[in-house]
């Protein structure tokens, strides 16, 4: 994630799509049993990437990313919703007429997340996601947001979906002598909460993806597969998978050895390229990998 992502997220763009439709829920029990046997068909991609051009014509974007060769996608709430102006079930109807699933979301979950819960299980997708609570104050206030998911955990539960939390580099940071993210894993309960490993900022942090796989294996159930390469000042953006630093041979496996189940591609920066070229060029990069 972007400093103007960061930015658009703390200023509360993220919208908000009113439905009342009722919707029946799946059993508790069969989220438990078939839950995990729903593996995503190959790899997928995080919309943010090409978050203008769906801006401008969710519809066309769409469709040229499921002639990219993603099997699904992962949306974000942004003004238009996490449907993009549509409803939830007419969302879902354009993605079965393009083969496309829609597997998770970014939200903000401090806003109707029961109704998202809800609208997220009918169409059968199978998390909704916190993509960020910033850098806190005290570990405390970690453990409190910890609580936080746990709740937010149960109602998905409810739903027959589930709850994860995207990390960027400040969860990794230590903080009163403890790292934030093994205080948010060690505080939540595993039947409730699962986290997305964003390995671009686990790298950005100076910490290794796979130590943490294997540390916390079957915690981490998704991942946002983005590169990393250096800038002229000295800092670092993303870049097409393969033209950076990440080693992702190694970590892919890895993830598939610890409970990896959805490998979602993520671009941020696009230097010499525009977005929907370099989403082409980062599924011709996943095509090597067998999910």
């Amino acid at each position: 994630m972007s400093n103007s992502r960061r930015a658009f997220l703390k200023l509360g763009g993220l919208g908000v799509l009113g439905l009342t439709t009722p919707i029946k829920k799946l059993s508790s029990a069969f989220m438990q049993e078939n839950f995990f046997h729903k593996k995503a068909s190959n790899y997928g991609i995080q919309l943010w990437t090409v978050k203008e051009d769906m801006a401008a014509n969710a519809k066309e974007t769409l469709k040229s990313i499921a002639s990219d060769g993603y099997g699904f996608i992962e949306s974000f709430e942004g003004k238009q919703g996490m449907f993009w102006g549509m409803n939830y079930k007419e969302f879902k109807k354009y993605l079965d007429d393009l083969h496309i699933k829609i597997v998770s979301s970014h939200c903000d979950i401090n806003k109707d997340f029961e109704r998202k819960a809800e609208e997220a299980a009918a169409i059968g997708m199978s998390y909704l996601i916190c993509p960020w609570k910033g850098p806190q104050k005290t570990i405390d206030d970690f453990k409190r947001i910890a609580d936080d998911f746990n709740t937010k955990g149960e109602i998905c539960r409810k739903n027959g979906i589930r709850f994860a939390y995207h990390n960027h580099d400040y969860s990794w940071k230590p903080l009163d002598g403890e790292i934030p993210q093994e205080v948010m894993m060690n505080n939540t309960d595993k039947n409730l909460v699962d986290f997305e490993m964003d390995i671009y900022w686990v790298v950005a942090a100076g910490v290794n993806p796979e130590t943490y796989l294997k540390k916390y294996k079957d915690r981490f159930r998704l991942c946002h597969v983005k590169d990393l390469t250096k800038t002229a000042n000295g800092n670092h953006e993303s870049c097409i998978l393969g033209k950076g630093t990440i080693d992702y041979t190694s970590i892919i496996h890895a993830a598939k050895e610890n409970g990896v189940h959805y490998f979602i591609v993520e671009q941020e920066a696009f230097t010499g390229t525009n977005p929907l070229e370099s989403a082409k060029a980062d599924a011709e990069y996943m095509r090597k990998y067998t999910f």
